[in-house]
């Protein structure tokens, strides 16, 4: 299958926003062999189930051209396009907040790049928070096994040193200063709306990152 990309828009760029692959491990709960979107998408079902939250991967826009039918019970896709690039991987509602966010998985030991993030998820998310919008990067470090929800506003802040040539990548012991650690269950998977409701105590305190 061809896949065509807008202009000035490169493979690269409209990847799949998780990086890298996770590596097999023996944690009862974790199970490493399972990326983070899967383990996000396992634990919206069960909040949606439960009707604690309703948040759900967004589709990605592709224009189909040409698709073939060898069976009648199944379609090849030949030829598509990408759209428009991506925004964000995940959107919906929790109780009464908009929330908006990206899952990100990284190798890294001692930091996060931001290379993995791009301008227009950045301005996605910057218009969101301004709505009132709860927004966050939901992070794995792979090789730690470890998740953390970080505020929008942190990555704002250090995409701002980016632009500016002052550093390329989110320090781990920042993300563990300002953000929330995700710990695993069994029901759900990832346990991240605790994490959600102190971000949105956050908020209501007027508790900002600059």
């Amino acid at each position: 299958m061809s896949i065509h990309y807008p202009a000035g828009q490169g493979p690269q760029r409209l990847a799949k926003k998780t990086i890298d692959i996770p590596t097999p491990h023996k944690s009862i709960y974790a199970k490493r062999g399972m990326s983070l979107e899967k383990e996000i998408n396992e634990s919206n079902q069960y909040y949606l189930a439960t009707h604690q939250a309703v948040i759900h991967k967004k589709p990605t826009p592709i224009q189909l051209v040409h698709v073939d039918y060898p069976k009648r019970s199944a379609a090849v896709v030949r030829e598509a396009y990408f759209r428009r690039p991506s925004t964000t991987d995940y959107n919906g509602v929790y109780k009464g907040y908009y929330i908006d966010f990206d899952a990100k998985e990284t190798r890294n030991k001692r930091s996060f790049p931001l290379k993995n993030f791009h301008q227009h998820q950045i301005t996605h998310l910057k218009e969101c928070v301004a709505q009132g919008g709860i927004c966050f990067a939901f992070i794995k470090f792979t090789e730690l096994d470890e998740l953390y929800i970080l505020p929008a506003t942190i990555v704002f802040h250090y995409w701002h040193l980016k632009e500016h040539h002052h550093r390329s990548s989110i320090p781990l012991t920042q993300i563990k200063a300002d953000g929330i650690r995700v710990h695993y269950g069994l029901n759900p998977r990832l346990q991240y709306l605790p994490a959600v409701d102190q971000l949105i105590a956050s908020v209501n305190k007027g508790v900002t990152h600059e």
